[in-house]
């Protein structure tokens, strides 16, 4: 634990050792870092060519996204950024930290901060909310949107699923003694090993590594006056202006974002045509089936 983090802000963080992230599998990726308003952001950054920004969700880090980074480099620049609190980026310990507006500004900085541009944003789970605003708050730097198993949670009548307020109340009750692994295995299709589990919990060694994982569930809006929910529908309000090309990809198993949301999202943005779903995969699809998915997002890629 090291005090610093935001200098505006003085809050405590976790930064977790190097060594929890050795031999991980399948995870040989270099890693890279840069200052994002006083904290140490992670990301891969991978190949070469037109920018592909591969953003996860609660309560995974880039380590979800290995299947699909190296496929996706034999074409295009892979960059895949830890989200702050989570894998090797910095972990303020202050619960008061983490909102909406925090990791909207963090993601929006490191694109700029890289002075990343025509890029295909791939989101999933909570980076839905956090990349899509980014990219339509600064458009011009983006050229695609691969939409993956998420929503905008802005008290719609969709909206919360039963499956997420049983994730939600689950994540309430145990607060930081959230099990990482055993939430990601339980959000699959496929059996997943041991090491594979142990790499997810790598980033959370303690219990204060753990407290933008257990926040994050919280800070959904349920109804329209919660905080966050009139930024989402100026997202949604956006979105429906959204000329470039869009891919909305879920999967058929996922209790918290099923098919009818993918439909909805697909309502939502004009270019996006119909939902294409994915058979066999639960929540985290890139574990079900990650080749899949960069096979077909190169296509997409390919065809615009």
């Amino acid at each position: 634990l090291r005090s610093g983090g935001p200098r505006s802000l003085g809050v405590n963080v976790y930064r977790t050792p190097d060594e929890r992230f050795r031999n991980l599998p399948g995870y040989d990726f270099e890693p890279h870092y840069i200052d994002i308003d006083g904290l140490r952001m992670h990301f891969v950054d991978e190949g070469s060519g037109a920018v592909i920004l591969l953003l996860h969700g609660e309560p995974t880090w880039s380590y979800l996204y290995r299947k699909l980074i190296s496929p996706l480099a034999s074409s295009m620049r892979v960059i895949a950024p830890d989200l702050i609190g989570f894998g090797r980026s910095d972990k303020p310990t202050d619960r008061e930290f983490y909102s909406y507006e925090s990791h909207v500004r963090a993601v929006a900085g490191f694109v700029r901060a890289l002075d990343l541009s025509d890029i295909t944003v791939v989101v999933h789970d909570w980076a839905g909310a956090i990349g899509l605003r980014v990219a339509v708050e600064d458009e011009k730097r983006f050229a695609r949107l691969v939409v993956l198993n998420t929503g905008l949670f802005s008290g719609s009548d969709r909206w919360p699923t039963p499956g997420f307020m049983e994730w939600r109340n689950f994540a309430e009750r145990v607060g930081l003694d959230l099990p990482i692994g055993t939430i990601v295995r339980s959000a699959t299709l496929t059996p997943l090993p041991p090491e594979v589990l142990a790499a997810y919990e790598a980033p959370f060694p303690v219990p204060e590594s753990k407290v933008g994982a257990a926040t994050f569930p919280l800070l959904v809006p349920l109804k329209k006056e919660d905080p966050g929910a009139a930024e989402m529908l100026r997202t949604r309000e956006a979105l429906t202006r959204w000329d470039k090309p869009a891919l909305v990809y879920f999967s058929d198993s996922d209790p918290v974002f099923p098919p009818g949301v993918a439909k909805a999202m697909a309502r939502l943005i004009p270019s996006a045509g119909q939902p294409e779903i994915l058979p066999g995969a639960s929540h985290f699809l890139q574990e079900d089936k990650g080749e899949e998915v960069a096979a077909r997002i190169l296509r997409f890629v390919a065809e615009q």
